[in-house]
């Protein structure tokens, strides 16, 4: 059985590689829970890493265990940063607790609803899963910012990604809130937009907070 603290290990692993070295003193610099020799055994044992003088590196099995803790985690940054807007910290906090109990299915659906992102909120790839594959060849992503719209497009508000209450107040005041129907005009120097019967214009920093389901 493979625990918690397993698979933090197998995250840490990934993350030294990633930055160049899996020494021991190294993971265990990245790793969230102390690289005890039981806990290396365990992973031994379960031939998910493999130790060489003061390296460990993951085996092909262990490998894509990595892989998916790493990108469920690194979704679960981008969602609660983009959809519950927390900030960098708080992300990071949240998603070391909400990675060990998404399931396959889910992960990929957050990722579909996120509009498949390439790098996590510290600049980090998220490694890729069939449905961006799929996404590439037959579908467009599910959200996508606003000012992703390609002018003449149209779209239906899916979240607004910001805690600032003064930002949400005048974007409210303008009927812009989630479920309603807008239709990009116009990008630059402003974004102006049509809400149902208004047209607003709008600065492109406050636009990009602004995410919507794209409509043909």
């Amino acid at each position: 059985m493979i625990t918690q603290q397993m698979e933090e290990v197998l995250e840490a692993v990934w993350t030294a590689k990633e930055q160049g070295g899996t020494t021991w003193k190294q993971v265990a610099s990245m790793a969230k829970v102390s690289l005890t020799f039981e806990l290396i055994k365990s992973l031994l044992d379960e031939h998910l890493i493999e130790q060489k003088d003061e390296h460990l590196n993951l085996t092909p099995g262990g490998n894509e265990l990595a892989r998916e803790i790493i990108r469920r985690h690194r979704l679960a940054e981008r969602l609660v940063m983009d959809v519950l807007g927390v900030d960098i910290q708080e992300a990071e906090d949240n998603a070391c607790e909400f990675e060990h109990s998404l399931a396959l299915g889910v992960t990929d659906s957050i990722c579909t609803l996120l509009g498949h992102p390439t790098r996590c909120p510290h600049g980090h790839d998220i490694p890729e899963g069939k449905c961006c594959n799929q996404a590439r060849s037959d579908v467009k992503p599910l959200v996508l910012p606003l000012t992703a719209l390609d002018v003449g497009g149209t779209g239906r508000i899916a979240y607004i990604n910001t805690r600032n209450f003064p930002r949400l107040q005048k974007l409210s005041a303008f009927g812009i809130s989630p479920g309603v129907t807008i239709k990009l005009f116009q990008k630059s120097p402003s974004v102006v937009l049509q809400c149902e019967e208004t047209q607003v214009a709008l600065e492109p920093e406050i636009a990009r907070d602004i995410y919507v389901r794209q409509q043909e």
